[in-house]
């Protein structure tokens, strides 16, 4: 029988407390610590969880508790310090979106995980959902055809970040999306955006991500709009999805709509393109946490020492990109090549895809 693993949690801000009660709640894992600078957010946590000691010094909940597993989930800038802490002290260790705030941190912490046998894994929490984890099962297998392009759209009113722009903040999401559902990251980035609010961070931003085999894919972020959209549309050549995750039941569409060219014709004023109008259909969803399957899978990849869906790795190359958006912004748009180093990283997902299907 497998014994109860023991996780603590750092951050008990905006996403911390949801991480806490969704780790709290698996079998066989038990809500050992929490941590956070802030004293009356303890005092909240501690009625919640009175088993789970408190405590505001990272370093000091290593040393005192017995744990198994790290969950941080702080401001980007300590990502990689409080992850490296932990892989030292031989925890496990799950890192709020994106991994760190460079690549070189990426690359260290994945290395010292590697080195320590330790799971490291990040919290693209998205491709544990019901909706994405479907999508990519129907690119899988062939029934859009070829993938033309990918258009997301995250945006809302706030919450406004005073060290991150809004790309490093939203985009993360659809990013490890779009390289999750296509299994292959992008050759060259270009991002143009414009701070509002604050200067010299920016709240509202367009990406556009080139790929070596000639699909394409924009994401559009804001934390300056009046409506919270959540939107994905993917086209193909046979059939197009339209994702919405903020509708509570029907998250994807799919239209059997496409453009088609004329077999044949005599010359160019015979040329016409078909446009095929299909019916579309709503799939059934089941209805899961997504936050709840990215936890239970953490656990799942600790116990068994497989590699997790949101492996390092990919947290890796959604950062590199968001690198190549940082640079791409400080020549208003130019285009920035993605390093070719990343061509060895990548990893396609079909066998912990599979492994996580029957969560979803």
């Amino acid at each position: 029988m497998n014994r109860v693993l023991r996780v603590g949690v750092v951050g008990l801000g905006y996403w911390g407390p949801n991480l806490a009660r969704n780790f709290n709640q698996l079998p066989g894992c038990r809500l050992a610590a929490l941590c956070d600078l802030d004293p009356a957010r303890l005092d909240k946590m501690r009625v919640l969880y009175p088993d789970a000691a408190c405590y505001v010094s990272f370093n000091q909940m290593l040393e005192e508790t017995n744990l198994d597993a790290v969950v941080v989930a702080v401001p980007v800038h300590q990502h990689f310090p409080l992850g490296k802490a932990a892989l030292l002290a031989g925890k496990h260790v799950l890192i709020e979106k994106p991994l760190a705030s460079g690549t070189a941190e990426c690359e260290e912490l994945i290395a010292l995980a590697g080195r320590r046998g330790l799971t490291l894994m990040v919290g693209h929490i998205f491709v544990y959902s019901a909706a994405v984890q479907m999508i990519r099962r129907i690119v899988c297998s062939g029934d859009l055809g070829e993938i033309r392009y990918i258009n997301s759209q995250r945006l809302n009113l706030g919450l406004f970040q005073n060290d991150i722009n809004v790309v490093w903040d939203l985009a993360p999401h659809d990013l490890s999306m779009i390289l999750f559902l296509l299994g292959s990251s992008p050759s060259a980035v270009n991002c143009q955006g414009h701070a509002n609010i604050t200067p010299g961070i920016e709240d509202v931003a367009n990406v556009s991500l080139s790929f070596e085999c000639g699909r394409f894919a924009t994401v559009q972020s804001s934390w300056l709009e009046p409506r919270k959209v959540r939107q994905m549309t993917i086209v193909g050549t046979r059939q197009m999805i339209v994702y919405d995750d903020i509708e509570p039941l029907e998250k994807i569409r799919i239209y059997d709509t496409r453009i088609e060219h004329p077999p044949h014709y005599n010359g160019i004023g015979e040329f016409q393109y078909a446009y095929h109008y299909g019916d579309s259909f709503i799939p059934r969803l089941e209805q899961t946490e997504p936050l709840r399957q990215m936890s239970q899978h953490f656990m799942e990849c600790i116990r068994s020492g497989h590699p997790p869906l949101s492996s390092g790795e990919r947290g890796l190359e959604v950062v590199r990109i968001l690198e190549a958006c940082s640079k791409s912004l400080k020549t208003h748009g130019g285009l920035v090549a993605i390093h070719p180093a990343a061509e060895g990283r990548r990893q396609a997902p079909p066998t912990n895809l599979k492994r996580l299907a029957h969560h979803t």
